[in-house]
């Protein structure tokens, strides 16, 4: 039978013209990607037969995510492929912008300036085995293979279903993936469908510089930004001393957040990458001889086995240590200067002046302010966040010189499923299979290092701990929200096997082609038939 995607050349080329549907986040391409792919899955013979099986979700801003269901009439459980198709930037590629989403096209261009490449990215080019382009790696490698595994059930009829799903977004808050689980328990319910896996086809993510290796991973690591508003008290550079600057007491918690121990996770020996500082800022415009009196900060945590609360209350804890320090030396330099002390600065959770600025004012005053911060388009769910903390604080001068802890989106919670008896299966399964059919050695990590959209399925924190996330989010339930309660419902484990490349977000994005259209299709379809199907039979 003719096929659409089967064959090595044929997915090739369903990858390049993937990859050429330029689909930046929170661009125009990103809103029409999911049209063109929805036409691009009509094209099989089973979605002319089933029209319905093939839907587009809301999601924001006119994007869309994309189901597409292949479902044997005699079976219930299920394997969901989970994917994005948006993409990073693609400024850094300069004069060969152009190039930047034709992965041929741009792998040709680079021979002619390959002395611009690092000795690795040379010595892939050289080689012939490489695919360069933004999103060949990252991940509409993982979305090609999808599509060619739900042509495949579909014309051979596997006694198993595959609902594929694709969401936008990934690459900055994962709306996609956060709107589209309910569509997931949609499907579920309507179909009578039983989810026995959440197979993402992230791409292997070097461990380390220069790492050769590849991985898949039975887990996904965790990210959460703690972040903090700093409110001093503001002066006329000719009299420092009348005051103090947000710059001032924001350099301690900084100082303390960044390559904190304290924050580190080891699990199945492996380790939690060190918070850093994403950004710090003031909030004051354009020059003046007045002081900076407001500073916002957000920190980078990486978490495996934590949940919110846990990370929040570290975060305190190391914010109280510095605002004690900081006005230890502050009160040293007015002693010294022989001033009075504007006061000691507070350390208060988001939650806590929320509660203060009602006291003070009433519900329905804050809710107006709020109201106008959100009639604020251009600015992003982390610029209105510090804006609303802004806001009561500047309301609420008298809890001032002051630093309120709250937390910034996006918000990844880890999930794992190294134990799962059909995940341990799976991994014996792929091994082997990559080692006697090509030689290749693909090794299992516990958490995928990359971040990804499995954070939004398998959620198990029986402590409610996200409700700490939900009251010191300062935009949660209006500009970002996740599905925490919804989560909890889609309780089948995860898993991540995608092709390898190199170099993500990179302008030598790349990817292997004999690794990406040779093999993996052969490995994800033996995983299916030999573990998944078997060992439910």
């Amino acid at each position: 039978m003719t096929t659409l995607w089967g064959t090595p050349e044929k997915l090739q080329e369903l990858l390049c013209e993937l990859v050429s549907w330029n689909s930046i986040t929170l661009s125009e391409g990103e809103v029409d990607f999911a049209y063109k792919l929805q036409e691009k899955l009509n094209l099989l013979p089973y979605f002319n037969e089933h029209p319905e099986h093939v839907a587009l979700g809301e999601v924001n801003w006119g994007r869309q995510y994309v189901t597409a269901l292949y479902k044997n009439p005699e079976a219930a459980d299920t394997i969901v492929l989970i994917s994005h198709y948006d993409t990073v930037q693609t400024e850094e590629y300069g004069d060969l912008e152009p190039l930047s989403c034709l992965p041929r096209e741009l792998t040709e261009a680079f021979k002619a300036v390959s002395d611009e490449l690092d000795p690795d990215a040379q010595a892939d080019l050289k080689s012939g085995d490489y695919l360069f382009g933004r999103g060949t790696m990252d991940m509409k490698a993982g979305l090609a293979l999808h599509m060619a595994l739900i042509e495949k059930a579909s014309t051979e009829n596997w006694p198993i279903n595959l609902l594929l799903m694709t969401v936008p977004d990934e690459e900055v808050n994962s709306a996609g993936m956060r709107y589209g689980v309910s569509k997931l328990l949609d499907l579920e319910r309507e179909y009578d469908l039983n989810y026995i896996l959440f197979l993402n086809g992230e791409p292997a993510f070097a461990q380390t510089p220069g790492d050769q290796s590849h991985y898949f991973y039975t887990g996904t690591i965790g990210k959460i930004m703690p972040a903090a508003f700093f409110y001093g008290k503001e002066t006329h550079v000719g009299e420092p001393l009348s005051g103090i600057t947000s710059s001032y007491i924001s350099t301690y918690l900084t100082h303390r957040m960044e390559w904190n121990t304290s924050f580190t996770e080891t699990v199945y020996g492996e380790k939690t990458p060190l918070p850093v500082t994403l950004t710090q800022r003031d909030i004051k415009q354009g020059y003046s001889a007045q002081t900076p009196y407001r500073t916002s900060a957000m920190y980078n945590v990486f978490l495996m086995e934590r949940n919110a609360e846990e990370v929040f209350d570290i975060f305190e804890q190391v914010a109280i240590e510095a605002a004690e320090h900081c006005t230890r030396d502050y009160r040293a330099m007015c002693e010294r200067e022989n001033v009075e002390p504007v006061g000691d600065i507070r350390v208060m959770r988001y939650e806590e002046l929320m509660r203060y600025a009602i006291g003070k004012f009433g519900v329905d005053y804050v809710n107006e302010l709020f109201h106008e911060t959100m009639m604020h388009p251009e600015w992003d769910v982390r610029e209105k966040s510090m804006h609303m903390t802004d806001i009561l604080l500047i309301n609420c001068q008298e809890l001032t010189p002051a630093i309120v802890l709250m937390y910034a989106p996006p918000y990844y919670p880890a999930v794992n499923s190294s134990e799962d008896e059909l995940v341990k299966r799976c991994v014996s399964q792929v091994g082997e299979n990559a080692r006697n059919k090509f030689g290749l050695e693909i090794k299992q990590v516990h958490y995928f290092n990359g971040i990804s959209d499995l954070s939004y399925v398998n959620y198990d924190d029986s402590s409610d701990s996200f409700l700490v996330y939900e009251n010191n989010t300062p935009i949660y339930g209006d500009s970002y929200s996740i599905p925490f309660e919804a989560m909890k419902l889609l309780k089948a484990p995860v898993l991540n096997v995608g092709p390898f490349g190199k170099d993500a977000h990179k302008r030598t994005e790349r990817l292997h082609i004999k690794n990406t259209f040779e093999e993996m299709p052969v490995l994800l379809e033996d995983m299916i038939l030999s573990i998944l199907v078997k060992s439910r039979s």
